[in-house]
């Protein structure tokens, strides 16, 4: 294991990223770290299990670890099996795009450079045994995110509905204070300019 290879050795920071999967539905919005994190699906529960072994080591052999909570990040060179990248590939294909529930759902999304950025800044500023939620500033709705790939591409997107799937998450919005105060964390990239410039990538490489 990593963590326990970390034991003895003299690290500045092990920087953990985490994820918004550990809060589950039944957290306050905008979500704060102090939650108490109930995950309703695997992935948030590995997450949330792994936050606990960095606190573990962290408290136990002085590993200094940051864990960082990302709230749907995407982008550039998105892997082809997330949300954004089937969005706006099936768009420029013509294709149909599934939406599971009614579309209602939130997220808030956070573009890929301010992840970057944020993961920097905990290499360089996290306190250890801290965890910090890391988003992009802005709650929107999968119908909003759907009128944004309309604008960007030109297109409409033709959508297929679907029921609800067991373990999606309803809500999620991030809290980021204690991240703008230790690390100075600041989302610069809006979500309708950062589905542009994926947008743009996918045009370049389809």
């Amino acid at each position: 294991m990593l963590l326990e290879a970390c034991r003895d050795r003299p690290l500045e920071r092990f920087v953990y990223s985490s994820s918004s999967s550990v809060y589950g539905d039944h957290v306050p919005m905008p979500m704060r770290e102090d939650a108490l994190a109930q995950p309703v699906s695997p992935y948030g529960v590995t997450k949330l299990a792994a936050e606990q072994l960095c606190h573990l080591y962290f408290a136990n052999f002085g590993v200094p670890t940051v864990s960082l909570r990302y709230f749907t990040v995407y982008g550039p060179r998105q892997r082809p099996d997330m949300g954004f990248h089937r969005f706006l590939t099936a768009t420029l294909r013509g294709e149909s795009i599934t939406v599971y529930g009614d579309g209602e759902q939130t997220r808030d999304f956070t573009f890929v450079a301010d992840a970057v950025q944020a993961n920097i800044a905990a290499a360089a500023r996290g306190v250890p045994g801290r965890v910090y939620n890391i988003g992009g500033g802005s709650r929107v709705s999968i119908n909003q995110v759907l009128d944004m790939i309309a604008r960007v591409t030109g297109r409409q997107p033709v959508i297929i509905s679907e029921p609800d799937q067991k373990g999606d998450m309803r809500h999620t919005y991030a809290e980021t204070l204690l991240a703008r105060k230790d690390l100075g964390f600041a989302p610069t990239i809006g979500l309708e300019e950062g589905l542009a410039a994926e947008y743009r990538w996918l045009s370049d490489t389809l």
